[in-house]
Order: C-alpha cells, then structure tokens, then sequence
C-alpha cells in the first residue's frame, strides 16, 4: 500500500489553490521554491521502495509493506525502527527536514487514546479516529499539523472580537459542519491532508463550544487557500548556502473559507473536554520523531564546527576540546533522553506503548533551551571566517581565484575549495536567514516554551520526590492532606 514519490506528486497536482510571492501557484511539484521540499517527500516515499532501504523504511503485515512512521506502536522495538528510519532518512538526503508526516501523525494516536472521551460524545467520533489512523497506515498518505490560529487580541474571548481569529464552525449539514478560520501550518500547501484542532487552552465552564473542534482537512479542498511566506530556495547560489537551497520547509498561513467538512471526517465537535484533552496531550507521541530531528541537528552543528577546529589544528586545544565537549554533553542529553524514553516506555490508555512521558518532554527541553547557546559555541568554534568569506564566484573568477586560493589553503589536505565548502555549510546552519529561521522554528514548532515546561510539569513523579522527603523528615502522614493538591 505504500506510495511511490511519484504517485504522491501526483497527488498534489490537484488544482489546490497555492500563493507564494502574490503568484498563484500552478504546480508545487515543480515551482521553485517547494521543489526541493516536494522532492525530499518523494526521496522518502521511493525509499520505501528501494532494495537497499526498504526493510528500514517499511515493515510487511499480510503480505503487505507499509511505513514504519505510520506504524501504530506496540512495543520497544517499535520505537527502535521508527528512530533508525528517521536516521536513514537524513542521513541519506544530507540534511534535516521536520515535517514530513511520521512526526505528526502520532497526534491522531494520542487522540485515539481518548476514545472513551469521544464515545460521550457521539461513538461515530470514535469510529472517526480510528478509521483515519487505519486510512494514515494503509493509504500512506503526507499528514501534517494544523495547529497555530492567529488568534488576534489574546486579552480578549474569540467571541469578542473577529471570530475567524480562530477556526470555528459556522454551520452544520447533513453532509457535514463548515468551518472558518485560519491556521499556520508548515508543508501544508504540499501535503494531502492536515488534522485541525484548537489551540485554546483555558475553556472555562464552556460546555460547547463552536471552537472545540478536531477535524481532517484535505488540503485540496474547496474554501482551502494557501498563502505561503517567501522560501529561501533561489536567493543565492546554492553552492553557498546548500542547507537554504535544499532543505527549507514552507511554511503556509491556511485559510479555511467555509470549507466542509464531511462528518466521517470530524474527529470531535462541540466538546471541550476532547478539545482540553487532545491540547495536553498532543505530542504524547509526536514529541520523539521531533526531539530526534533535534538530535540530528547537533550532529550536523558538532560535525562543521569540529571539522573547523581540525583543518587548523585547533582541536588539539584544551579550550577548543572544552567547547567540543559542551556541545557533545548536549547531544548526548538528548540521546539520553531518546533511549531512556523507550527503554521506560508506558502503556497508553488505549494499549498503545508511548515513550515514557517524563523523560520525553524533559528531553524536548533539554534540547530546546539549550539550542541558542549551543549555536553561539559553534559560531565560536568555527571563527570568524564564516560570516566574512566572499563567495563562491570569487573563487572561481579568472582575476580573485588565485588569491582565494593563497589565503584559503590551509595545507595539502584542506584545499581552499574544501575550505570555501566547509565555510559554506557552516554559515548556512549558524548565521544565514535560513539559520535564524530554523532556530525560531525548532523552538517554537511543537509549542512555546512555557508549554513545554508545562508538559514536564504534568509528567513528573512529583508524589516520589514528597515522600523521600516526608521520611526523610520524619514528617507524619498528616501533611499529605495540605500537600494533596501539590502533588497531584
């Protein structure tokens, strides 16, 4: 049932309505500015495929191959070949890219382990859930997140003002409820299909509301216009800046104009305590194929900036090997974290086994909060010759090439071509536009950082830390009563 990278561009040759630059979009597939990204998506539908990844990326049931991203997890093991397919991925393109569907599709996992929660509802949004996680495994479909509303005035209730600040539903059918609203979603204008759920965390006593809502949203549907910032892709040369011209991922302000959307295809409606639900427990799933492609980018930081300090020498420093260190120690926290989360895997509500929820998200920070200051290091570490090189035209014109060549050689190894190279990719993941994007990015794209912490803080053990200090204290069972709400 798995797709090939052709069949999925032509499933997004479908008349969507995409803007980038005030140009209407003809073809994503082959616009400049998606192009690299629709290609990467492809590169990972045809390795699916391939003989010498295939077993990597696919797992066989019934006879069939699907993917392993897509798979539901059961066990250890599960999360062992979700994490070395995601590794085969970048490893084989080069590079890092976030949104590419298996870190996003186990949001509708987490859903699903709220099922008791919808049957109070209406049994047919359990249905619903269940039949899209089926759909997502057989149909291999590119899933992404609709997630971020502009929200306008946060100081006021959405009632209160435009109510299209957040998507709501405006009517219901017999077909279906039609939605308005718009959403920030990154790959939407080249992806098949987003699931749509509120960002509103404080619900009050509402007890329906037209904006709890959960939903599929096809993104070729009527009423779906994309409205996609500048790329990155095209600015420069890509020999100078190879990470801006190959790996940047469009990111799509949604706007949903009275779209329908089909009953088989809501997921949850008029309910907040779905919509709370699903809000504290989205990336229950979602947040380790994240945290991994964070794991990735401080091996790709490490490796330019450790390749810098040995072309010169440097690494022989203890300075240098101090900083090296700072950035190793890093890493390794968030393999740490990776490795335990499975290793102390639990069982979900529904049966599912997630990652252990506390070592998680305490990984997902310490990999985020610590990112700016690992960059800053690595911009150390790699010298002030990456934001003051001239580029790759100097080295190659008739009158400037040899003094490029004098000033750039280091020795018989490091050739002024491999230097220029080297310089390149790191100014490109350190300092570049595409540098400053992504570092916002990875902060912020599963959520703010007070959001992160507060995940931590609703993971933790808290109730083991109280008692070792109660006996440690020799404290009577009596203060438990004071302390209950603390704990829980």
């Amino acid at each position: 049932m798995i797709r090939t990278g052709e069949q999925y561009r032509d499933s997004i040759r479908d008349g969507r309505e995409v803007w980038i630059n005030g140009e209407r979009v003809k073809d994503v597939t082959r616009h400049p500015m998606f192009k690299p990204a629709v290609d990467i998506r492809a590169r990972i539908y045809d390795m699916q495929h391939e003989a010498a990844t295939r077993d990597v990326m696919t797992y066989e049931e019934s006879g069939e191959r699907f993917a392993i991203g897509n798979k539901l997890p059961h066990s250890q093991q599960d999360w062992h070949d979700k994490r070395r397919a995601v590794g085969c991925v970048l490893h084989d393109i080069g590079g890092i890219v976030t949104r590419v569907g298996d870190e996003t599709v186990g949001e509708m996992w987490s859903l699903w382990d709220g099922k008791d929660i919808l049957n109070e509802i209406d049994p047919r949004f359990a249905e619903n859930i269940e039949r899209h996680i089926n759909l997502s495994i057989t149909g291999d479909p590119f899933h992404v997140s609709a997630n971020t509303d502009p929200k306008g005035d946060r100081s006021k209730p959405p009632q209160e003002q435009d109510p299209d600040m957040l998507v709501h539903v405006v009517k219901e059918t017999d077909a279906g409820i039609v939605i308005r609203g718009a959403k920030y979603e990154t790959a939407a204008a080249y992806a098949n299909q987003a699931f749509l759920k509120p960002t509103i965390a404080n619900w009050g006593d509402a007890k329906l509301s037209e904006y709890a809502l959960g939903c599929i949203v096809k993104m070729n549907a009527p009423g779906v216009k994309h409205i996609c910032r500048t790329g990155f892709t095209t600015r420069a040369p890509e020999r100078d800046y190879p990470l801006s011209n190959r790996f940047d991922e469009i990111d799509t302000l949604v706007i949903l104009d009275n779209v329908l959307i089909p009953w088989e295809d809501v997921l949850f409606y008029q309910h907040t305590r779905a919509a709370a639900f699903i809000r504290q427990t989205l990336h229950r799933y979602s947040a380790f194929p994240f945290v991994q492609r964070t794991e990735g980018y401080a091996d790709l930081i490490i490796g330019a900036a450790l390749w810098n300090a040995k072309q010169t020498g440097l690494d022989k420093q203890q300075a240098v090997q101090e900083k090296l260190a700072d950035l190793a120690v890093w890493r390794e926290g968030i393999n740490a974290h990776l490795t335990a989360s499975i290793v102390m895997a639990e069982k979900s509500p529904n049966g599912l086994l997630m990652p252990n929820q506390s070592l998680l998200m305490a990984g997902r920070c310490h990999a985020l909060n610590n990112l700016p200051r690992m960059i800053h290091i690595a911009r150390e570490l790699c010298g002030g010759q990456i934001c003051v090189t001239p580029d790759v035209a100097a080295f190659e014109h008739p009158e400037t090439k040899q003094w490029m060549d004098k000033y750039y050689t280091v020795n018989d190894g490091w050739l002024a071509d491999d230097r220029r190279k080297l310089l390149a990719l790191a100014r490109d993941l350190l300092n570049s536009d595409y540098a400053g994007h992504r570092l916002t990015f990875q902060l912020f794209a599963q959520a703010p950082p007070f959001a992160q912490s507060a995940a931590v803080y609703r993971c933790f053990d808290w109730n083991s830390t109280l008692q070792f200090a109660q006996r440690a204290g020799g404290m009577s069972d009596r203060i438990w009563g004071a302390k209950k709400i603390a704990a829980e």
